[in-house]
């Protein structure tokens, strides 16, 4: 009988790679699943645990909310990835957190719990249908390039917008990381930006400026416990699914899935079937709602950071990202309670620095993919302009009207060219 054989012990067999090679082989993939995890919990946790704090949740449920995204979001990115040999990176709702943080201040938890879950299933229910593969087919690929630039946009901003930063060793420590990242460019594209993250932690840790690396020695960080989630059982009323589920579930499709999707398009992970993506994402949803889960969704941001060239030069090993992403989400989220102080210490001026960095090759993808059609580059122009505004109208965030207004744009100046 034949023994089945994993990818990575397939290409241990084909390749003759001695073990230490194939670690080194897939280590960049690896880092790049570990840096994607760290950019979510320094940056995006915190909307969550502002949203905590003004709801007055206890920390019991707290703790259970981020271990119910964290579990969806690894268990998504870790059967994602592997089935479909692509990076599927994914995430909690970013701006539907934001949302919650005024939005559980007028719902009872219990409300909002039955919210997640209408939120889930309507998600569910549009990619099972496959209507949201039929809108993707519909938007041209420049404008979801430059959809996708507008959003990442800021974070290469914020690199140096450090200089403006309160914190006195800000703009010392961002000034090092980028001289060393051009450093370490120039010699190893492929390792640049581990080594410049590696750099950035030992400068902040011997340096010091705002006196945070000491208190990652104190007994209350290091005191880990399993996280034990916790049961909510949902309540339906007609305001909390008007004022939370509706634009959770929009907020979701507009400003997480459609970017996200974006992203795999840029990279050229084009074959993997849309519909299945967004299926999965609110099936699961639906499963950790109940645990204080929101919405679990596909990444747009760190997704970039595993779909490119700096996870792994050859696009076909760069589904061992997505899977060492989850694997990392699965890992913190089982002490999501212990481990959300100790990703709250790391300065934000390194955690930005990194992301920006790690996003300038993705940036420059998606400039150049949205100019590539010559008849839509206006149309794409707009669409980056308008995401990077960081517009927020109607409820909607610029990622949601950048998108709008491009189509719009694309078809009056198509319908106005086609008369010329």
């Amino acid at each position: 009988m034949k023994t089945p054989t994993s990818p990575l012990s397939s290409d241990l067999g084909k390749t003759n790679q001695p073990f230490s090679d194939l670690a080194t082989d897939y280590f960049p993939a690896i880092l790049a699943g570990l840096i994607a995890v760290l950019i979510s919990y320094a940056g995006p946790m915190l909307l969550m645990v502002q949203a905590a704090q003004a709801a007055h949740l206890s920390k019991d449920l707290s703790s259970s909310w981020l271990w119910a995204v964290s579990i969806g979001s690894g268990i998504c990115s870790i059967g994602l990835s592997y089935r479909y040999k692509t990076p599927v990176i994914c995430a909690w709702n970013t701006p539907g957190a934001a949302l919650l943080v005024t939005g559980l201040m007028t719902v009872p938890y219990n409300q909002a719990i039955g919210a997640y879950l209408v939120a889930a299933a309507i998600t569910f229910l549009i990619g099972a249908t496959g209507a949201f593969n039929r809108l993707m087919s519909a938007i041209p690929k420049s404008l979801c390039a430059a959809m996708l630039a507008g959003i990442l946009f800021r974070f290469g901003v914020e690199v140096f917008a450090n200089t403006h930063s309160e914190s006195k060793g800000a703009p010392w420590l961002t000034a090092i990381m980028f001289f060393a990242y051009l450093a370490y460019k120039r010699q190893s594209a492929r390792y640049a930006v581990v080594l410049t993250l590696m750099t950035g932690v030992v400068v902040w840790g011997i340096v010091d400026w705002d006196n945070q690396a000491a208190k990652l020695t104190t007994e209350s960080v290091w005191h880990f416990a399993l996280t034990k989630p916790i049961w909510s059982t949902p309540e339906f009323s007609v305001k909390a699914i008007i004022s939370l589920a509706i634009p959770l579930a929009v907020l979701c499709l507009t400003g997480q899935q459609v970017p996200g999707i974006a992203v795999l398009r840029a990279a050229g992970f084009d074959k993997v079937p849309v519909s299945k993506l967004i299926s999965v994402t609110g099936f699961t949803s639906l499963i950790f709602a109940p645990f204080g889960a929101h919405g679990i969704n596909l990444a747009a941001i760190t997704a970039a950071i595993c779909t490119g060239s700096e996870a792994h030069q050859k696009r076909e090993k760069r589904w061992i990202a997505g899977v060492a992403c989850g694997i990392f989400y699965v890992l913190i989220g089982c002490f999501a309670g212990s481990l959300k102080d100790l990703f709250l210490l790391l300065p934000h001026a390194l955690v930005s620095t990194v992301a920006g960095l790690a996003l300038l090759g993705a940036i420059q993808n998606g400039l150049v993919n949205a100019m590539a059609e010559p008849e839509e580059r206006e149309a794409a122009l707009i669409t980056f302009i308008v995401t990077a505004s960081n517009l927020t109208l109607l409820g909607l965030g610029a990622a949601c009207w950048g998108i709008l207004l491009g189509i719009a744009s694309h078809l009056v100046l198509r319908k106005s060219g086609s008369k010329n």
